[in-house]
């Protein structure tokens, strides 16, 4: 046996079982540091990061700081970010990771257990497919895809390539929050029926974009990848990609995904009956095509509704808080703001519970609005690779929480309320909704599993 296939071995079958790990990932009675000497350099699981400009910047530094984990790895189209990551993450982890710019080249390293996609939305799904195909473990940010279709297509490499898939929806491993969903599903406030979830910002206008030179430290035709090809403006790179249809996914899943999650996960519920939408792009006129206000509506067969209201241009928060979910029930009310907290109150409006939080969330940044929080569900993806511990947000509950949100975007577009199939999520009785249901591939980019 080689030292590849040896150290691919030890990392498989270190543990027995899953109640052998604790919920961070550390034998009981060894801290983190004694765990990481147990393993040694070459035993700790082997990243690679790919899109670095940003949020995967962050996650690139919370990944380095685990004493279980090695970036291998960095792959960004733009040398710019990759320098600074390559050397963000040297001096964390005390080893320099190799430049990669195409993420592609980096699959076919046996060494490497592990892909994270922080790249646009167009990339997440495709890439999450290559590296399941390479054999690899994903860690995903949300959303998981791009279109419904996508999502599909990803359940369907966890089934059959039996890899672990983790969705980048960390509030379900903080532990406040876990905490205040299972004070729900304990009854707390009876049957929840109700809930409302939001997102509030200031963005600026993003104003009206030029053709131009693509500049010298991007690889913009690998940054389309699976994208039909579009020229480059200079009012798309970085960030703005978010609001085009082409290759983001707008405010609903760039910060919807996140709440409605947690509203899917409190409700117990996973298709639902029907969606509709209304909002639109109404603070500026300029390039954003998605809408900046805009409010979803999801009804489920078990008579309960999530809905969603999201505001980019206008920041006045909701109950204090500028991101949050309200669960309302038969006997109370349950709310989890932004951070890692919950209250939970009487029908007379009676504080009756409450969990304080305790680390600072800054729930307007967006990078890393908690790092030490980030790292329960880091660990939690180890512990799935390491000992098959269950996944806080694996993709299969990724893609019924990324469909809620992509359905009301295509209500949105479409400006119908859509009938849905609960047995699967499909658009029913609406060809002109199905049609945005897959996306069309750059020729020779097509996903497939």
């Amino acid at each position: 046996m080689n030292n590849s296939d040896s150290r691919r071995d030890f990392i498989k079958k270190t543990v027995t079982g899953a109640a052998a790990i604790s919920f961070g990932g550390v034998l009981p009675g060894f801290s983190a540091a004694s765990y990481a000497k147990i393993m040694g350099s070459n035993e700790r699981i082997q990243v690679g990061m790919m899109g670095v400009n940003s949020r995967g910047l962050a996650l690139s530094q919370n990944f380095a700081a685990q004493k279980n984990c090695e970036i291998r790895y960095i792959c960004d189209v733009d040398k710019r970010a990759a320098e600074k990551c390559i050397a963000t993450v040297t001096g964390i982890q005390k080893t320099k990771p190799m430049a990669q710019p195409d993420f592609r080249k980096a699959l076919e390293d046996k060494q490497l257990d592990a892909l994270v996609i922080a790249a646009p939305d167009h990339w997440h799904a495709p890439a999450a497919l290559l590296a399941s195909a390479a054999g690899k473990h994903v860690y995903l940010e949300k959303p998981c895809s791009h279109n419904p279709n996508e999502g599909e297509l990803l359940v369907a490499a966890a089934n059959k390539y039996k890899n672990v898939i983790q969705m980048g929806n960390q509030r379900r491993s903080w532990p406040n929050v876990a905490a205040g969903i299972a004070e729900l599903h304990g009854g707390i406030i009876g049957r929840p029926y109700f809930a409302k979830t939001w997102y509030t910002n200031n963005r600026p206008s993003i104003g009206v974009g030029k053709t131009a030179p693509v500049p010298e430290w991007l690889d913009y035709d690998l940054w389309q990848g699976p994208a039909p090809r579009r020229e480059f403006k200079d009012n798309l790179i970085h960030y703005n990609w978010h609001w085009f249809w082409h290759w983001g996914t707008g405010e609903a899943l760039n910060n919807g995904t996140h709440m409605i999650d947690l509203a899917r996960w409190g409700l117990q519920v996973e298709f639902p009956t029907r969606v509709s939408s209304a909002g639109g792009r109404y603070r500026y006129q300029d390039d954003w095509e998605a809408p900046d206000t805009q409010n979803i509506n999801i009804e489920f067969g078990n008579k309960s509704t999530i809905t969603w209201e999201g505001r980019s241009c206008n920041p006045f928060p909701i109950e204090g808080n500028t991101v949050g979910v309200i669960f309302y029930g038969e006997n109370g009310t349950l709310v989890i703001g932004g951070s890692n907290a919950y209250k939970a109150f009487d029908l007379k409006n009676n504080l009756i519970k409450e969990a304080k939080n305790e680390v600072k969330v800054d729930t307007g940044s967006l990078t890393s609005p908690s790092q030490q929080l980030d790292a329960f569900h880091i660990q939690n993806f180890f512990s799935g690779i390491k000992s098959g511990t269950p996944l806080a947000a694996d993709i299969h509950g990724g893609h019924k929480s990324t469909l809620l949100c992509q359905l009301g975007n295509i209500a949105q577009r479409t400006g119908r309320t859509l009938d849905i199939d609960p047995n699967n999520g499909h658009i029913l009785n609406d060809k002109d909704a199905m049609k945005l249901w897959k996306r069309e591939y750059q020729k020779g980019w097509e996903p497939k599993v």
